[in-house]
């Protein structure tokens, strides 16, 4: 699928239910991702005009547990194609901070790895649901998990709107070329 006019490009991933159209929705600032209650809705690649200075790439939530294997794989193809993109200036892969990385987390971490030139930012959804003192051990945990250094974690809520401004400076970082 070719963009026009040819723009930087964001992709977000994450599990089904972990809150990527709220999280899409509080970074633009208006709703431009439908929220569903009932997880697994997103079966496209949905493309977003940001600013008109950038896209944002959403990719269907996996691990959903009704999806066949003929979708998973297809799934598969899509984040592998998207990973490949030559606009692609990296990815925001969302975790529920309140949950440890499933084995589709996993396979996704290994994905993700195998394309070495993308660069990943990791948003902890739903920091509003744990206390404090539980939110830090948390993200310190799944940052070491993950590998990631601090500046490519950042703990949000949609909610309260924490982290928010974090996220979107580092999605800058990203589209400008300065995070690592």
């Amino acid at each position: 699928m070719l963009l026009d006019p040819l723009l930087p490009e964001v992709a977000f991933v994450g599990r089904s239910n972990v809150g990527k159209s709220t999280l899409l929705n509080a970074l633009a600032g208006r709703r431009i991702a439908k929220i569903s209650g009932t997880p697994g809705k997103t079966r496209a690649l949905n493309v977003f005009l940001i600013e008109e200075s950038h896209y944002f790439l959403d990719l269907p939530g996996y691990g959903y547990a009704r999806v066949g294997k003929v979708q998973r794989a297809a799934f598969r193809g899509l984040v592998k194609h998207t990973l490949r993109r030559d606009q692609l200036r990296g990815v925001v892969w969302l975790l529920d901070i309140r949950h440890p990385l499933s084995a589709d987390d996993q396979s996704m971490q290994d994905t993700l790895a195998e394309e070495e030139k993308t660069r990943v930012l990791a948003a902890l959804t739903k920091g509003d649901k744990l206390s404090s003192g539980k939110r830090s051990t948390r993200e310190r945990e799944l940052r070491e998990e993950l590998g990631l250094p601090e500046d490519q974690v950042v703990v949000t809520s949609a909610k309260t709107g924490a982290g928010i401004a974090d996220l979107k400076e580092a999605i800058a970082g990203l589209i400008s070329g300065a995070t690592q």
